[in-house]
């Protein structure tokens, strides 16, 4: 068996991992590359492989980061099956489409103003190439096995999102373990994560919080005081959101904050048309979380959901305070912008980022305390308070994925650590030997393991590396 670290390998996006066994080839997630340019140019450079060798693709979940390279990927000529969790299939359905449209929206919006440096500015793909892939994707129950172009494949429940996955594939002789995006053992909305179906030979382990604790702050706890400081002032609160997984932490705190009068009654817009169907989803599916039916009624009545262009236009005409849940999470994207740009000048307001800002991303820049972001191509002041709301990750920190690794009932024979940056990798890397020790590798962009019999050659790649 052999793995080639295509993505996520010393940074935290564009996962993907060429797996190699029984002469086959599979692709384990499919990811955009996002964050810094030199990183995203990755989206448009050729991949390091034939495709139309590929055999089939494997999802662990649905997260841009993880699927939203394959519309870009059947462009090239990928016809094969897609295979992934049927929440995963759901979400891909909403996620993919959205990430296609967007991409358009985008590119059509930098041809009109004439600020790209691309004439004329094209999207990695389109909203009509993403209906296109969806076509390919078989979507399978967890604990069950399937033949995936050759190799077994199984999937058990990972935590993080709905329908998140951990993968195990075996070629007859080698268990290989990912991971996935583990998430959080207490987390208030998802289930835990699961062990694996047997202890791996082999594991690829995130490494997101690897050197991080999510620490004792309540985060409800702190949004209402958040919320209440600026309702005081006569602000407004602006929320840039993940639409899938945070939009739903955060609508149900606001929920029951306002069901506890602990905050005041202002109007609450979920303000993302992905984020209202993922919303939609998990409010009629309460078997694949910890909120039982009457809650997910509750929750579907507190907040207002908003659709149309027209309707995300008149919150911005408002001149009372309210809450914009929208996305992107790190501003990168969409609806968000439009609300930066007339909420972030003002003092009066607050930009609190509810998750984790990849270097590079305009979230991290305001973050970071930039006086002005570019939007749209021009320049934006921001003047209105910046604040982070803590542990609402969706990952676990590196004391619950020691825990995790601990109880998956045997040693690797190898560890590789992919989707974090450098220095949470590395962290990780020593916790894990100090603690379990465990042999621990992390690869380089396009570095090459070749696993046998419990013994690792790993070939380096002949390629600059890129730090993130």
């Amino acid at each position: 068996m052999e793995i080639l670290f295509i993505g996520a390998a010393e940074t935290v996006t564009g996962s993907k991992f060429l797996v190699k066994a029984n002469g086959s080839k599979v692709l384990v997630d499919c990811g955009l590359y996002q964050g810094y340019k030199h990183l995203r140019r990755r989206n448009w450079a050729p991949l390091p492989f034939e495709v139309e060798d590929l055999d089939a693709v494997l999802l662990t979940h649905a997260h841009i980061d993880h699927s939203g390279y394959l519309p870009r990927l059947i462009k090239q000529g990928y016809e094969g099956p897609i295979y992934c969790t049927p929440a995963t299939e759901r979400l891909c359905q909403i996620l993919l489409p959205d990430s296609g449209r967007i991409q358009q929206e985008d590119a059509n919006f930098a041809n009109k103003k004439g600020f790209s440096s691309h004439d004329p500015a094209q999207p990695l793909y389109t909203e009509d190439d993403a209906h296109e892939v969806l076509k390919l994707f078989e979507p399978q129950a967890y604990k069950t096995s399937f033949d995936a172009g050759g190799i077994k494949a199984t999937y058990a429940e990972a935590g993080h999102i709905l329908g998140a996955a951990l993968l195990e594939v075996n070629d007859g002789e080698e268990n290989l373990l990912f991971s996935g995006d583990l998430g959080r053992l207490e987390d208030p909305l998802m289930n835990p994560p699961e062990m694996s179906i047997e202890p791996p030979d082999y594991l690829v382990m995130e490494s997101t919080y690897g050197n991080r604790q999510h620490g004792s702050t309540d985060p409800k706890e702190q949004l209402k005081k958040l919320i209440n400081q600026t309702v005081e002032r006569g602000g407004t609160v602006l929320i840039p959101s993940f639409a899938v997984g945070r939009a739903q932490t955060l609508s149900y705190f606001l929920q029951q904050l306002m069901e506890e009068e602990a905050i005041p009654e202002v109007p609450v817009y979920l303000d993302s048309p992905m984020a209202v169907r993922v919303s939609k989803i998990f409010n009629s599916n309460p078997e694949l979380h910890r909120l039982n039916a009457d809650e997910c009624t509750d929750l579907d009545a507190a907040i207002t959901y908003t659709n149309s262009v027209e309707q995300s236009k008149a919150i911005n005409r408002r001149t009372d305070p309210c809450v914009i849940i929208s996305a992107s999470g790190m501003a990168t994207g969409g609806r968000v912008l439009h609300h930066l740009k007339v909420y972030g000048p003002d003092e009066r307001n607050l930009i609190l980022f509810a998750g984790y800002q990849a270097p590079g991303t305009r979230g991290d820049k305001i973050m970071s305390g930039a006086k002005a972001v570019k939007i749209h191509g021009g320049y934006v002041p921001i003047r209105a308070r910046v604040n982070m709301l803590e542990n609402l990750s969706a990952h676990a920190d590196y004391n619950e994925m020691l825990e995790w690794m601990e109880k998956l009932g045997g040693q690797p024979d190898m560890t590789f650590l992919v989707h974090g940056s450098p220095e949470s990798t590395d962290a990780f890397r020593l916790r894990i030997e100090d603690k379990l020790g465990w042999d621990c590798r992390v690869p380089e962009y396009l570095g090459r393991a070749q696993l046998s019999n419990g013994e690792v050659n790993y070939i380096t790649p002949a390629v600059p590396r890129i730090h993130s």
